[in-house]
């Protein structure tokens, strides 16, 4: 892999960390000195270690705590003077987190383009300070969650895990966290009660240590309470918790962990009423940062006028606030009531941790206490539904195609969503299902992820069949959903089986001639296109425009979609003149249903202009694209993936025109727009980068250009896989470049990949086939390889002149191209 010219940043950094996100509720941490000192052993010998409990899957031992301790007393002491950096496993992908801590700690900016193992491995190379790293990975559940992301195996780099697994990796040393001794746990409870209240009951003390099991949470939750309850002797708390421990059903789980439910049990207790349902409630969102916003919402859902929250709970409150203040005040006077119920009691208790951000997040333990008391509550059903359909909601309100602010803002949504479509699927109605998986699906789709969008869409299908069985419609649309996934991805033989089993379920159900079957039928229309398999795309195309006239009528949205959909095959087969008319009954009516300013017109205006522009009407292609960029910009402001969208024609149209001082801040708009919007790693980055490259080779700026073409190859192998038709045209671009620099050597097997790959992925009658037929000929033509230039040229030629018929500028080109070569040979009567 080529790397960029860089530029040295000699900003001194001293002993970076971002150990300021790392909360902690320990006022002081006892007990664990001799585990403190071995595990500091452990990595200067060894590179990697994970603390685990003693007993397999034991949670509350302190795991976390410790690393906490241990990495903040190090930074104090300077022991790790190239940084300290704290990762949170389940909070979001562990590689990008230490991406960002890379760019904000070490001011280390790896190339966007390049994929993240690239970025990490450009970050492990030029790390500085020198000396040693500490990294540490918080709650590792799955070895493959972490294993890309992990430095390399030098001396210098330390890795420190916490896992409840006992054998996460063999190369990873264990330090196995016991409970503590009776002694230290003597120590922990009296940091919370004041030493001389120990002293006055040791025998008490030293019993209730025992019966949390030497357990750092329990002692921590028992020590808490009692803080409260400063009357209580510690007798009685034995008393009590026994009670506790005889009421629990037996779990067969850990005496510790008993314990733990026990002091659990005598917190609930402590909770009024309003507490315990709002604990239960936060029960249901995933292990991860909570939004106070998602909470409110479900606080605020309404079964019916007269049965809110705020009514149910502060009904005294509800009625004289009524009287005095707008219903919209009245809310948000009801929202500080239930932050006053997180913060004097939850909070207070240490049932829940409020994050650096102000969010709230539960220990698994608590968590899981909570969730069981939810399912004995008469709510439970109440509360089961108002969260998912709050869920619902949320996902209800994602963009299909999420510029990278929109994204921001609903990425913290994404794990409780993900909680409600694969826990809590029993609460989701029938409709609802299929909208949880689809809007995941669609969250990372629209952002180019598709190897993350896969996984939701597949599930959704799965879970759609299993549950509403094979035959129902909700099954088609998860199998367009796929279909269309695989579409984008160029996995068309995929895709191919998906659609057409969505048509045939549909004509099963509805018949023939349903107007539900034009939007099957378009899908397949607009695959059977984009593989270049033209006469089965336009029976198709015109199928479904019959069927919508008939059923919606001449003036409907539909039927100009589908106008526009045929005319752009037409188009795309150089059937200009059938294209033109279509495209303009396409503007038509969309203007006359939708009016003159709206998305669906700007859509019409920036094809037609494709249109002209590939007519060589230049004056006619530029007032459309300048009137469809400035709806655009209009419509959906200046910063709309569209808009860059239009930038991009624009440019092509002033790059086609040799007009390259205007065309280049236009191409750098649009993909400066594309990269802020949609993210470094997204297709349509790389299509910029890709056209961005063509205009530098056509002005002979070839140092400038291939390492564009190579960025956009790479991203576009990431993004969408190695045979994807996009490779093969940035694989074709690449060549090209080597052959105007005379790099036949270097040219030759780039534009045999490329030819094989479109013969593979479109079939030997494609035009793009002909089009590396032709290219491949013109390097043999000028290397004198006639022989060899000759049979491609005819092949381009005869499948230019069955594909695109006699008249289009394609066949007139090869014509061309055969002529020459026949006069370099001097067969000049076969070249005139």
């Amino acid at each position: 892999m080529k790397s960029p010219g860089e530029q040295v940043n000699q900003i001194q950094i001293t002993n970076p960390n971002n150990l300021a996100r790392v909360r902690t509720g320990v006022v002081n941490f006892v007990g664990r000195d001799k585990e403190l000192t071995e595990l500091h052993q452990q990595l200067q010998e060894k590179e990697r270690i994970a603390i685990t409990a003693v007993v397999t899957g034991m949670a509350g031992v302190g795991k976390t705590e410790l690393a906490i301790q241990y990495a903040q007393s190090q930074k104090q002491h300077s022991t790790y003077p190239g940084g300290i950096c704290w990762i949170q496993v389940q909070e979001s992908n562990p590689g990008l987190q230490l991406l960002s801590f890379a760019k904000s700690q070490l001011n280390l900016n790896p190339p966007e383009d390049w994929e993240l193992l690239e970025q990490l491995d450009y970050c492990w190379s030029r790390w500085r300070p020198l000396g040693d790293v500490l990294i540490i990975l918080d709650d590792v559940r799955d070895y493959q969650d972490i294993e890309d992301y992990l430095p390399p195996q030098e001396s210098r780099f330390k890795v420190l895990i916490t896992t409840r697994k006992y054998w996460l990796s063999e190369s990873f040393e264990q330090l196995r966290l016991e409970v503590l001794d009776p002694e230290a746990a003597l120590e922990l409870l009296a940091s919370f009660i004041g030493k001389s209240r120990l002293e006055k009951e040791p025998v008490a003390a030293s019993q209730l240590c025992k019966d949390l099991g030497y357990l750092p949470l329990g002692l921590e939750l028992v020590g808490r309470f009692l803080k409260r309850r400063p009357k209580w002797t510690l007798a009685r708390m034995v008393q009590e918790l026994e009670q506790r421990l005889n009421t629990l059903k037996p779990s067969g789980g850990m005496t510790a962990q008993r314990g733990v439910e026990a002091a659990l049990e005598l917190s609930w207790e402590e909770l009024d009423s309003q507490g315990q349902w709002l604990g239960c409630l936060l029960s249901l969102f995933a292990l991860a940062p909570i939004k106070w916003t998602l909470v409110e919402k479900c606080l605020f859902i309404t079964n019916s006028s007269q049965d809110s929250i705020l009514q149910r709970w502060f009904p005294t409150f509800s009625r004289l606030i009524s009287a005095l203040i707008p219903s919209k005040n009245n809310k948000s006077q009801g929202i500080r009531d239930w932050k006053n119920v997180i913060e004097d009691s939850l909070l207070g208790l240490n049932l829940i941790r409020e994050t650096e951000q102000g969010d709230y997040q539960f220990h698994q333990l608590v968590r899981k206490y909570f969730r069981s008391k939810l399912e004995q509550m008469p709510e439970a059903k109440k509360l089961h539904l108002s969260f998912c359909k709050v869920m619902v909601g949320e996902v209800e309100s994602f963009p299909y195609n999420p510029t990278k602010e929109q994204v921001d803002v609903i990425a913290p949504s994404i794990p409780h969503v993900a909680e409600a479509a694969t826990e809590l699927q029993q609460w989701l109605e029938d409709e609802d299902l299929l909208l949880l998986f689809a809007g995941l699906g669609s969250f990372y789709q629209g952002q180019g992820l598709y190897n993350l969008a896969e996984p939701w869409y597949r599930q959704c299908l799965e879970v759609s069949q299993h549950r509403l069985g094979a035959n129902h419609p909700s099954v088609v649309a998860s199998l367009n959903k796929l279909a269309g996934l695989y579409y984008y991805q160029g996995r068309h033989q995929e895709a191919e089986p998906l659609y057409q089993q969505a048509l045939d379920l549909m004509k099963q159900w509805l018949g023939e001639h349903h107007p539900s079957i034009a939007a099957s039928l378009n899908n397949l229309a607009l695959l059977y296109h984009k593989q270049g398999r033209y006469q089965e795309a336009e029976p198709l195309y015109q199928q479904a425009l019959d069927l919508r006239k008939q059923w919606l009528g001449e003036h409907h949205p539909d039927v100009a979609n589908t106008l526009n959909n045929l005319a752009l095959l037409y188009h795309k087969q150089g059937r200009y003149q059938e294209a033109e008319p279509l495209y303009q009954q396409a503007l038509d009516l969309s203007k006359q249903l939708l009016g003159l300013n709206h998305p669906d017109v700007a859509n019409s205006l920036n094809n037609l202009a494709g249109l002209y522009s590939n007519q060589g009407r230049d004056s006619e292609a530029e007032p459309l694209y300048q009137q469809a960029l400035d709806l655009r910009k209009q419509l959906l402001g200046e910063h709309h993936p569209d808009v860059a969208n239009t930038l991009n024609n624009l440019a092509l149209l002033y790059h086609n025109q040799g007009r390259y001082q205007e065309a280049e801040p236009l191409y750098q708009q649009a993909l400066n727009l594309r990269k802020q919007l949609l993210g470094e790693h997204h297709p349509d980055v790389a299509n910029t980068l890709n056209n961005l490259a063509g205009l530098y080779s056509n002005q002979g700026r070839y140092q400038e250009a291939e390492p564009l073409y190579q960025q956009a190859l790479d991203l576009r192998k990431q993004l969408l896989g190695e045979h994807h038709p996009d490779v093969a045209n940035s694989l074709n671009n690449l060549a090209s470049l080597y052959y105007n620099q005379k790099r036949y050597s270097e040219a030759e097997p780039l534009y045999l990949q490329a030819l094989e790959l479109k013969k593979q992925l479109l079939g030997q009658n494609h035009p793009d086939v002909a089009t590396s037929l032709n290219n491949l000929a013109l390097l043999y033509k000028d290397q004198g390889r006639y022989s060899e230039a000759e049979p491609l040229y005819l092949q381009a030629l005869d499948l230019r002149k069955q594909l695109l018929g006699q008249n289009h500028p394609h066949v007139a080109a090869s014509l061309n191209n055969l002529a020459l070569l026949y006069s370099n040979q001097g067969r000049y009567s076969e070249a005139e």
